[in-house]
């Protein structure tokens, strides 16, 4: 058994009431790895899970869906991983997650983190990053075409509206107009502000009577349902941080496409092909992040010790700053 430090969840909703204890964790299974946290990123999945979002979850489970740090030891069937790699992964949410100091994850998760990649940068990466990644690969032959990311100002809005540009795509976003520059500075077209009650009515003017061809929805089902009639005929509608259980439009009319996307599900359903073509996105939102081509959110660090009291803020208020644990 392996002790370590960790924040455990004690059946509350509040991130202020998790626990600081050391907890044992058994040593990785067959196709399990060790990883010695050195950053963890917090998300707003993070206290959504704590409020009641997993039905699996049990008292003194630890938090956390995203980390980077060194591999300490590896199963006995994993051999593409190696002690002393940097790797960033997100974790499973059925299991112990990376508030703490060690964490097991699948051998699938991990993922190289180049050595120009900070540990901040690389821990604040996987939830939105491969989130975006997974979004944008939902919809074929962007180029050329009329797109509208609804939540840009956020962390998977605004990663996947930048991926978005770089399929060629013509990207409209909403957004609290504190943001409209920065994203119109990576190559938004229009940004508008969702707190606007006729921002639907501008962007119809902006794109001068055409439709969208996609609309990528990271608020929620009524949001995402709000968008269904901008689409134009055979539209895509992706919804990110929820999903839209029937159809939003009569039968036999635009005959849009309805795309769901959970990165959490590829743990128990993923496929090991799929798991590879993750890695590799991952690993190319790396690549791109140490060339420049890709910009995170503003990162501010926290230590170990204040990781319940930055969740809490950022359920608060998510105001696109990127909380980053460095241990």
């Amino acid at each position: 058994m392996i002790k370590t430090e960790a924040w455990l969840w004690k059946n509350h909703a509040s991130p202020l009431l998790l626990e600081r204890q050391e907890k044992e964790l058994p040593e990785p299974g067959d196709n399990q790895v060790l990883i010695e946290n050195r950053a963890i990123g917090l998300n707003p999945v993070d206290w959504k899970l704590m409020a009641g979002l997993s039905a699996a979850w049990r008292p003194d489970q630890v938090p956390g869906v995203d980390g980077m740090g060194v591999i300490s030891a590896v199963g006995r069937n994993v051999t593409h991983l190696r002690p002393g790699s940097r790797v960033m992964y997100h974790t499973d949410l059925r299991f112990d997650g990376s508030f703490a100091r060690h964490t097991l994850v699948s051998a699938d998760a991990p993922i190289a983190v180049p050595d120009l990649i900070s540990d901040a940068s690389a821990a604040a990466l996987p939830c939105p990053g491969l989130t975006a990644w997974q979004a944008a690969h939902k919809v074929p032959n962007l180029a050329g075409e009329h797109v509208l990311v609804s939540g840009a100002g956020g962390a998977a809005g605004g990663l996947l509206t930048q991926l978005l540009i770089q399929a060629g795509a013509h990207v409209y976003v909403t957004a609290s107009a504190i943001h409209h520059d920065r994203l119109r500075a990576r190559g938004v077209i229009h940004a508008f502000d969702y707190r606007n009650a006729s921002w639907q009515q501008a962007l119809k003017e902006v794109l001068g009577g055409k439709p969208l061809y996609a609309a990528f929805d990271t608020v929620n089902q009524q949001s995402a349902l709000s968008l269904a009639g901008l689409l134009g005929y055979y539209g895509h509608l992706v919804c990110i941080q929820d999903r839209i259980e029937t159809a939003p439009l009569p039968a036999f009319t635009t005959s849009i496409s309805l795309h769901e996307v959970a990165l959490a599900a590829i743990h128990p359903y993923g496929t090991p092909a799929q798991w590879g073509k993750l890695r590799q996105g991952g690993e190319m939102m790396l690549q791109q992040m140490g060339r420049g081509e890709l910009t995170l959110p503003p990162i501010q660090h926290i230590a170990f010790n204040d990781i319940p009291r930055s969740l809490e803020a950022l359920k608060q208020n998510n105001d696109g700053i990127k909380y980053v644990a460095i241990l």
